[in-house]
Parts: C-alpha cells; sequence; structure tokens
C-alpha cells in the first residue's frame, strides 16, 4: 500500500491561542476553503527568466577549480514581488544541446543576454502560470556545464544533487560561469520535484537515493535504476559498445578537450565480459532504495526495449520494501513519454500530483487507485494496488512431448529434457511465430487454451538447468501470450504512436516558446502472438554476478534468470507460452561459440507472479491446484478487483 502523506502544522503556545481565536470568531460564511488546484493566475510572458552556475564540489575536467553546473530558470514574477516562495520542478538533462527533448526534439534555445528563451517540453509554460517555478539543468560537461560527463556516476549525480541543495541554501551559485555575482535562492521555498523521461529520469532515481533534502517528489518516465542492467543483462551483453561512448555522445566541446581520463576511466571500468565491477556498484540506485525520501510516480511503456521494464520492476520493488509513497502508469508503448500517448489525463495527473507533493492540496490523488495500466491501445484500467492484492508467485513447470512435440506447461513436475541448438539470427518473434512446431533454435512449451482469463503482474524469474556442448553459452526465457491481438506497434520505429500535423497547446506561449505540440494517435498492429516478458544471461556467469568463467562442456549448470516486470492479461482462449533460447537477435550478443544446449526438464521452471496464485492458474487451465491454505481454491483478481472469498489476502509488494 502507499504511505500517506500526512501534513502537519507546528505551532508555538502563541500562536496557537491565536489559532483557537480565529476559529472561535470566525463565521462559516466567510471562512475560505482550502484550495485544490493550481491556476494559471499568473503571467507567462513576463515571467522572470535567469542562469545561475552552482558548484558541484568536484574537479572532474582537472582544471584546478570546482566544476560549476549551468541551471536555466523560469519562475512567476508576481510572487517575489508579494513575499511568496514557490516551490521547483526541474529537469536535468544531457540533451538540452545535443539531441533534445521530447516527441520535436526541443533544444534550449537564448537570447544575446544568455538567458533561456525555449525551454523544451511543457512544464514552463504549463506550470510557471500556476505558481512553480521551472528549473532545467545542464548535466557536468553538456552544454554550459563545467565538468565531465560519467553516465549515471558521482559527477552526473552530484551536479543535479547540487541544484537542489542551492535552492535550499546549502550550495553556492553565481551569475556566470566564470564567476560572477553569488547568487542565492530566496524566491523558492526549497520544495523541488524532478522530472524527465529516460537519462532525466534515471537522475532523478540517483538523486533520490541520495536521500537530499528538499526533493520531494520524483516522476521518472522510461528511467534506469542500475546502469549495470542498461548494457548487461545477467552478464550477456546488450549493447555494442559502452558508457564511454555514451558520454562522448552527448559531451560539450569543451568537456571534448579535457575529458579523456574520464572516458578511459569509464571504458576500463565496464569490460565487455559482463563482469560487475566498482563502476556499476556507483551506479546502482536500488541498493539505496532505504535512503529514498521523496515519493516516486513511475512511468514505464511495457514494450521498451530501450530501458527494458526490469529496470522499473526492480525498483519499484525496493521502493516498496521501504514504504515509500509511490504511484505507476503502465503503457503498451516502448521507450515513449505519456505527454504522446495519452497527453489530456497526463497533464492533469501530472498537475494533481505536483500540487499534492509540492503546495501540499489534499485533492485526493493520494486516494485514488495506485496503478494505470493500458490493457489495449487506448483502453485503460486501475488497481488499488500495485502489484495487486492476491498476487502470488506461482511455479509453473515444462513438460517434454505434447502436441506436434511441441512441450506443456503446467504445475506438475515432469522429468525428460529438451534440446536446442544457439542461432544468433533469429529473435524472439521467430520463435513465437513458430511456437506450435517444435523447431531446433529453441524448446518452446505452453499450456491448454485457458478457459478463463490470466493476469501476470510483477516480475517473474526462470530457473533453467542446462548442459552446453561449449565452453560458452548464453541463455534467453521469454513468455508468450500466444493469441490474436491488437497491440501498439512497439516495433515500430516510433514504438507505438503516430506523429500528426495538428497541434494542441498546454499552457501560454510565448514568441520564443511554443505551448504548442503536435498531437499523436496509437500505431497498432494485428499479432497471432504478444511477447510479455523476457530476460538474459550469460551461462559463465551462473554463479557469480561480479565474474563469468569458462563453462565445461557436457556438465549441466544452473541458472536463473531474471525477467522485465509486466501486467498482462492472458485473455480466455489464448495460452501462456515458455520459451527457453540461445541468443536473441538484436537484444543480446551472440556468444564466442555456437552451443547446443540440453535442459533438464525436471531441474527448470518459470516463477510467474499471477493473480490468484496457483489455484487461479488451475481454474483457467482445468487442472488441479490450492493456494496452501488447507486446501482452499484462490479467488481470480483481474484489473483490482476481487472475487468473493472468506480467505485472508496479504498484499504483494
Amino acid at each position: 500500500m502507499p504511505k500517506r502523506t500526512r501534513m502537519t502544522i507546528w505551532r508555538t503556545p502563541a500562536t496557537l491561542a491565536v489559532a483557537i481565536l480565529t476559529a472561535v470568531f470566525l463565521a462559516p460564511a466567510t471562512a475560505r476553503a482550502a484550495p485544490r488546484e493550481s491556476r494559471p493566475v499568473y503571467s507567462y510572458a513576463h515571467a522572470i527568466r535567469e542562469s545561475v552556475w552552482v558548484d558541484t564540489g568536484l574537479d572532474e575536467d582537472g582544471d584546478g577549480r570546482n566544476d560549476r553546473v549551468a541551471a536555466d530558470i523560469v519562475r512567476p514574477a508576481e510572487p517575489a514581488r508579494q513575499g511568496r516562495k514557490v516551490p521547483v520542478i526541474m529537469d536535468a538533462s544531457p540533451y538540452y544541446s545535443c539531441c533534445g527533448r521530447g516527441n520535436e526534439s526541443q533544444l534550449k534555445t537564448y537570447d544575446t543576454h544568455g538567458h533561456v528563451v525555449q525551454m523544451p517540453l511543457f512544464y514552463d509554460n504549463y506550470f510557471v502560470p500556476r505558481g512553480y517555478a521551472f528549473v532545467g539543468v545542464d548535466l557536468t560537461g553538456t552544454n554550459r556545464s563545467d565538468g565531465c560527463v560519467d553516465v549515471g556516476g558521482r559527477s552526473d549525480i552530484r551536479s543535479a544533487k547540487a541544484v537542489i541543495d542551492w535552492l535550499n541554501g546549502r550550495a553556492r551559485a553565481y551569475s556566470s560561469r566564470a564567476g560572477g555575482t553569488p547568487v542565492k535562492a530566496g524566491w523558492t521555498n526549497g520544495r523541488t520535484g524532478m522530472i524527465g523521461k529516460s537519462w532525466d529520469g534515471t537522475i532523478a532515481n540517483g538523486v533520490a537515493a541520495t536521500g537530499v533534502k528538499g526533493l520531494k517528489t520524483i516522476v521518472p518516465i522510461s528511467a534506469i535504476s542500475s546502469w549495470y542492467d542498461y548494457y548487461f543483462a545477467q552478464g550477456a551483453p546488450l549493447y555494442d559498445g559502452g558508457p564511454d561512448e555514451l558520454a562522448g555522445y552527448v559531451q560539450s566541446d569543451g568537456a571534448q578537450a579535457h575529458c579523456a581520463a574520464v572516458q578511459r576511466r569509464l571504458a576500463e571500468g565496464s569490460p565487455r565480459s559482463g563482469d560487475w565491477t566498482r563502476l556499476w556498484t556507483e551506479r546502482d540506485y536500488v541498493k539505496d532504495a532505504a535512503k529514498v525520501r521523496a515519493s516516486v510516480f513511475l512511468v514505464h511503456g511495457m514494450q521498451d526495449l530501450n530501458v527494458r521494464t526490469k529496470h522499473f520492476g526492480q525498483w519499484w520493488d525496493a521502493l516498496a520494501r521501504q514504504g515509500v509513497e509511490r504511484k505507476i502508469w503502465l503503457s503498451q508503448t516502448g521507450h515513449v513519454d505519456p505527454f504522446d500517448y495519452r497527453r489530456g489525463a497526463w497533464v492533469d495527473t501530472l498537475h494533481r500530483w505536483f500540487d499534492h507533493e509540492l503546495l501540499g492540496y489534499d485533492n485526493g490523488i493520494d486516494r485514488e487507485p495506485m496503478a494505470d495500466i493500458e490493457r489495449h491501445p487506448d483502453r485503460w484500467v486501475t488497481s488499488a494496488a500495485w502489484p495487486p492484492r492476491g498476487t502470488r508467485a506461482t511455479v509453473l513447470r515444462p513438460a517434454a512431448g505434447g502436441q506436434a512435440g511441441v512441450g506443456t506447461l503446467g504445475l506438475r513436475r515432469a522429468a525428460g529434457t529438451e534440446t536446442f541448438t544457439d542461432d544468433p539470427g533469429l529473435s524472439e518473434t521467430d520463435w513465437a511465430a513458430h511456437l506450435t512446431a517444435s523447431t531446433p533454435e529453441k524448446a518452446g512449451f505452453l499450456t491448454a487454451p485457458l478457459s478463463r482469463d490470466l493476469r501476470l503482474a510483477g516480475s517473474a524469474e526462470v530457473t533453467v538447468t542446462a548442459t552446453p556442448t561449449t565452453a560458452s553459452a548464453h541463455l534467453s526465457a521469454v513468455l508468450v501470450d500466444v493469441g490474436p491481438a491488437s497491440i501498439r506497434d512497439y516495433a515500430d520505429s516510433a514504438e507505438g504512436i503516430t506523429t500528426l500535423t495538428d497541434r494542441t497547446c498546454w499552457g501560454e506561449s510565448t514568441a520564443g516558446d511554443s505551448a504548442c505540440f503536435k498531437e499523436t494517435r496509437a500505431k497498432t498492429a494485428a499479432v497471432d502472438y504478444t511477447v510479455v516478458s523476457r530476460g538474459w544471461a550469460d551461462l559463465g556467469h551462473y554463479a557469480s554476478a561480479t565474474k563469468g568463467v569458462p563453462l565445461t562442456p557436457g556438465r549441466a549448470y544452473t541458472m536463473t534468470l531474471r525477467l522485465a516486470a509486466t501486467d498482462h492479461v492472458v485473455p480466455a482462449g489464448h495460452r501462456l507460452a515458455l520459451i527457453v533460447a540461445g541468443t536473441d537477435k538484436d537484444l543480446i550478443d551472440p556468444p564466442a561459440t555456437r552451443p547446443t544446449l540440453t535442459v533438464d526438464l525436471s531441474r527448470t521452471a518459470a516463477k510467474v507472479p499471477l493473480v490468484g496464485g496457483a489455484a487461479a492458474f488451475a481454474q483457467a487451465t482445468d487442472a488441479h491446484a490450492t493456494d496452501g491454505r488447507a486446501g482452499i481454491p484462490a479467488p481470480t483478481v483481474l484489473d483490482g478487483v476481487r472475487a468473493p472469498s472468506a480467505g485472508r489476502h496479504i498484499p504483494a509488494s
């Protein structure tokens, strides 16, 4: 369950007496109700636009002076004149000059005095008139900031944290990059919310994991929670190149000239062996979830194959264990911002979230369902908690044989083996397209057609015992919904959306910064199967994430693959399938050899988060199972609605 925010007003005895007298003599007709929504009462055209350079306390570029990070600010002028302080919405990004933000790749632009004219995205246009300041931070080594890009490490996180410290009076800032006049943030109350997609949202995660005071909420969109898991999956390489190349892609010309040592450190600390190093420990925010003070509104596409859903799954679970107040949106898209697939609802929800978390308005958003899930294109459902109550990790076991030689998937342990040969030219979609036939490059296992809907919600894992014929081997495990459906076309280059020519406006515009953005619609595809979740691993890392070892051909190894988090309903009439195979083309790199692997089915199983647990699976497949409580069948739970039951349900984390 989410941790509720309680607003407490501390009073001295004198102010308490005044409050009591006021309550006694104030007639009900004149009492004013507490505000529930911030309104656009301030001028965006006349907003104050300024830039400061905040001292990070680091000297990553080795020039003998502390690096300073640039923060461009747009804030309403009226509150300062009225002696009132405002909260801050902040997006710290490496992309403000190299690559752009949003669906239209907007960059920061400046006037001849160096003041920001265009701030990408709608945040400033919409929220500044409503009494917020917006701060766009250039990460160190990018755009107008000093220092070096270190891809999620100390410098990245410190550059954004330093700005929050400055907003709360704990750090120094200056009016120019070279020095200039010291500047204080006397206009803000220090209450800050961070937001951003991809790398930007990753920085929000990392800063929250420092426990910095003043950061009240974060809204990470398609964000990384551990940088190792961006480049590797349990030892299996996911991308060509490494963080050194990514740093070179975004860094400024000045950083290019002075940051060779940092580039070497990034390269040396991220070997393509997939071994865990100190560099990855520094960039793992999940381990520091206990330090998080901020609430978290997490957003992710369930078919994001750039920042895969393992990132949100492990972060969400870690935050849940710490009782962090949290909310989640899960779409059918790939790596797409919710502004571009559910615009009106997104702006309204984000507005209410910031009003609640930064202004303290009791607008009820903390009492609404925790999760919004896109079940079909543009069709959303909610869950009171996520994963829903009644979700249980259910062990499903593969068995050999079955129709046309294809294996089966059920609750009972089975003996036997299945053999496949790694084919790096084939992918999960090739395997799924041939699930009903036995093919040499995969081992596939299917349930019977379901008699009722079956919902998966959360993170799964698959334990595989396999004997390789060579000294190296990679594994893939994939869960598939086998049956026809219309889905967002996440495999398209736009990852589930089509950009239109018409524009809608969200906030106020100026001549240099329009609040109007191109509309989008869902791009759909008719499919015969849907990949629900996937995971990969290097079998040589079976014993340790720290260091892989050569395999002994002919020896059996057991390894558990951690699959990406999801929320998916396999409808009645469809089948749930498990695929075990080798290289997943275009998603992991192949091993040095091309092994044949023999899978011991008696020591292989999938642990799947099913709403209703084993009993729900048994009911959907006409099998026999109980939930372990004196033989009481577990109820089926779909989209947060639980069937009546006398049983007690334990909330899932």
